[in-house]
This record gives C-alpha cells, structure tokens and sequence, in this order.
C-alpha cells in the first residue's frame, strides 16, 4: 500500500473553496482534510460541535488552511441555505461541492411511518439538492465547478436492513445524470462516488461484528478494509482539472464488492 507522501497532488486544488455537508466525521472530516492538504480552503456544515471543533484544529495545527465551518442541521433546507450563503460571503463562490451528509441508519419495512419517510428523506436525499441550488450560481459565476454527489453501493448489492436510505442512495445516479446535462454547458460538472462499507468509527461500533469480517473478506476483491481516506481521494480527483471531461458518472469505490 501507498505511503501518504507517496499520494497525488493536484495543483489546481490550491486555493480553490470546497463546501462539504456533513463534513465533522467520518468520511466527511476525511474529505475536509485530503482538500485542507492541498491547499483548499474547506467550508463544512455538520451537528457535531465538539467533533467539527477538533476536526478544524487538528487541521490547523498541521499547517494547512482552517477550515470555516458552522453548525447546521441540514434537515432545515432554510438553514443549509443560509450556511452556504455565509460561506460564500466569508470565503468568496465555491468551485466544488460535496453532497456527503447522510445516515444508514438501520430499520425494518413494517416500522416506517410518513413521518420517519420524511425525516429520512430529509437527511439523506433533499438536502443534496438544496446544496447544489444554492452553490451553482456562484459556480457560474467562476465559469465551472465540480459537483460531488455521495451515493453508496449498499442498494446495488440489496443491502436489506435500511429500505429509506436505500431509496434515497439509489435516487443519487439520478440526481447525477439529471442535472449534469443542463449544467454542463456551464462547465459544471456532476458525478457520483458510491463507497462500499468504509471503515468509520460509527461503522465499526455499530455494525462491525464477526459476520461482517467475514462478509468484507467474502465480497471484496481486495483483502483491505476500506477507509474513509480511500474515498476522499476520488473526491480529490473529480475536483481537480485532471477530471475535466467526467461527468455525469458514477465512481465506486468499494474494493471490488459490487
């Protein structure tokens, strides 16, 4: 495996602004860390106070740009909103954006209400939307941008306990393809990153049992867990003028499970 100095650098991500949902943990603070390394100055919204803090300390303290963050409940598109209005006033148009926010939390078909549809949806499917309402402009103001939609592999392989997040993951491709005609002619580009099961601490408290390694061990072509670091670098690639010409595609990056 790679030594992370051994990593890619791309040298048109310096300077460039990044906004990241969901960017305090997981694989958000991975992604809001691999762009603060090179060089871009991260705006993130997140729920997580204490986590975000440290996140944009540690960040700090290693010598790459602070990230610019506020708390924010994407649930409330009025809030996500005005956060991106406020990064955009605090920083200047962002040139990239990353739909990362969501959560794969666990639930059976016979337990879900109109009120838990909605709250769900709320999480992992609108706010993606919204975010990209409220950055392209300013986008098009930069005469180009990148468009970074997290789906996820987990309904590709029929992942059977999360039938809310499943629906809302697999509406991402659609999104993607939806939008990335009408933006193009702008220079905007819109691709998808579906992650397979990715190590994160949530994940591996959660769910990460005896039946899971051996599943991992079963389905991935790779022997290695997958990290959060692993999808944060296609991130980086499909933000960088190295991915100029895609768009309106989905990348996986799953070790070889689906």
């Amino acid at each position: 495996m790679s030594s992370t100095s051994s990593l890619a650098t791309y040298p048109s991500l310096r300077g460039q602004r990044v906004f990241v949902t969901g960017g305090g943990t997981g694989i958000g603070a991975a992604i809001v860390t691999a762009f603060a390394e090179q060089g871009a100055q991260v705006a993130f919204v997140d729920v997580a106070q204490a986590e975000s803090d440290a996140l944009v300390r540690q960040i700090k303290e290693a010598g790459h740009p602070a990230p610019w963050w506020k708390l924010c409940d994407v649930r409330d598109v009025a809030a996500l909103k005005a956060a991106v209005d406020s990064a955009t006033a605090a920083l200047g148009d962002f040139s990239t954006l990353v739909n990362n926010v969501a959560r794969d939390d666990r639930h059976t078909i016979e337990s879900v209400t109109p009120e838990y549809w909605d709250e769900r949806m709320a999480v992992n499917q609108r706010p993606a939307f919204f975010a990209i309402q409220a950055i392209v402009p300013g986008m098009k103001r930069l005469g180009g941008g990148s468009i970074i939609n997290f789906g996820s592999t987990g309904w590709q392989t029929k992942g059977s306990e999360y039938p809310c997040y499943a629906i809302a993951k697999s509406s991402v491709n659609g999104l993607t393809r939806g939008l990335a005609g009408s933006l193009g002619p702008h220079r905007i580009r819109v691709n998808t990153v579906s992650p397979g099961w990715v190590m994160t601490e949530r994940q591996i408290k959660l769910w990460l049992n005896e039946e899971g390694e051996a599943s991992i061990k079963r389905n991935q072509c790779l022997p290695d867990k997958l990290q959060p670091s692993d999808v944060a670098r296609m991130a980086l690639f499909l933000a960088s003028d190295d991915a100029a010409m895609c768009t309106a595609q989905e990348f996986k990056v799953d070790a070889g499970w689906n």
